[in-house]
């Protein structure tokens, strides 16, 4: 009796202690977790999205790439040179199968330049619009900040279905021009460059009439337009204006009061959006209004985001943008860049 009345004093307090133990263990942690749980699941995503980020298939050669910013030069293997150059130059939302077309001219404009550019500087391009505007991951990291493991992967996929293959015109890579968005057909490359290349005819881009960049409109002063195209106009009056349309209904040449433009300069000292342009006259002023974003010849980046959302595949808008090509191999095309 002694035994079991000295033992029953103990029970009760030990019983307490684990129950109070339980509680301890199995609510502070709930306590201190719940209030942070919206966080902890971001964490988690952001983890399991790092987790599965896409890695840039290998590459047969590297770019020496001028950053304009550090004004050093950066050796870039070149898969992930074309997917910052797919990042900088269309955005992530667009269709894959337009990402994909992008890849592949990016990639080929790249081997061209390459081959035929200039030996003489000490890079092979730089990292602005005098070549392609390329972004790095950290550049990206800044720009697109949480989103970037789910854009970037998405680029890469693209980058990645299309692996080392770029477009040829008999056997040579084509100059694989690009730019945001036509006036509804792109131009043929004698009427804004110089030479008249054969895969770079103008074709019908109707889809490009749905782009946010499609119309836009500026307003320049008489003195504003004297200055930029240093002519002198009459103050007093209208100038006298007449024009000649290239067949995809750019202004090819202009003249202004006798003084004679091409389209393309006037683009180009008004700063306008295309050399698809419409000039009024209105209390001393001139309202000029494009349709159109960029130069015009080749593939139009707007028109390839709609054909692919209508179900085309990158194939498809590389053949209807880039006349009679083939999509071939590096390392079959260009096999001294390979064996550098």
């Amino acid at each position: 009796m002694k035994t079991t009345n000295t033992s029953r004093p103990w029970s009760l307090p030990t019983a307490f202690t684990i129950m109070v133990l339980v509680l301890i263990i199995l609510v502070i942690p709930t306590m201190i977790v719940v209030p942070f749980g919206s966080k902890g699941q971001e964490a988690a995503t952001v983890t399991k999205t790092m987790d599965t980020t896409v890695e840039t298939a290998s590459s047969p050669f590297a770019v020496e790439v001028m950053r304009s910013s550090t004004d050093t030069v950066e050796n870039i293997p070149l898969e992930d040179y074309v997917a910052g150059v797919v990042a900088a130059e269309m955005p992530a939302e667009f269709e894959l199968e337009a990402l994909k077309a992008q890849a592949l001219a990016a990639r080929t404009y790249t081997v061209n330049h390459l081959l035929h550019g200039d030996e003489a500087v000490e890079y092979d391009v730089t990292d602005t619009v005098t070549h392609q505007v390329y972004l790095s991951e950290e550049d990206l990291i800044k720009q697109w900040g949480s989103e970037y493991p789910e854009k970037m992967n998405k680029i890469k996929k693209a980058v990645n279905a299309t692996k080392g293959q770029i477009l040829t015109y008999e056997e040579s890579p084509i100059t694989a021009a690009f730019f945001s968005t036509s006036n509804g057909y792109t131009e043929n490359s004698e009427d804004y460059w110089e030479n008249e290349l054969p895969y770079l005819r103008s074709v019908e881009s109707p889809w490009d009439e749905d782009s946010p960049k499609f119309l836009s409109q500026d307003t320049f002063t008489v003195e504003q337009i004297e200055t930029a195209l240093e002519i002198d106009l009459p103050n007093d009056k209208p100038s006298y204006i007449e024009e000649a349309r290239t067949d995809s209904g750019r202004v090819k040449e202009i003249g202004i009061e006798g003084n004679n433009f091409s389209g393309r300069e006037i683009r180009e000292k008004l700063e306008l959006k295309s050399s698809d342009f419409t000039i009024k006259q209105n209390n001393g002023h001139f309202v000029i209004t494009t349709e159109g974003y960029g130069h015009g010849v080749g593939m139009s980046q707007y028109g390839a985001h709609y054909m692919a959302q209508s179900g085309k595949t990158y194939e498809d808008i590389i053949n209807h943008y880039y006349q009679g090509v083939q999509i071939s191999s590096v390392d079959e095309t260009a096999p001294t860049l390979v064996s550098k």
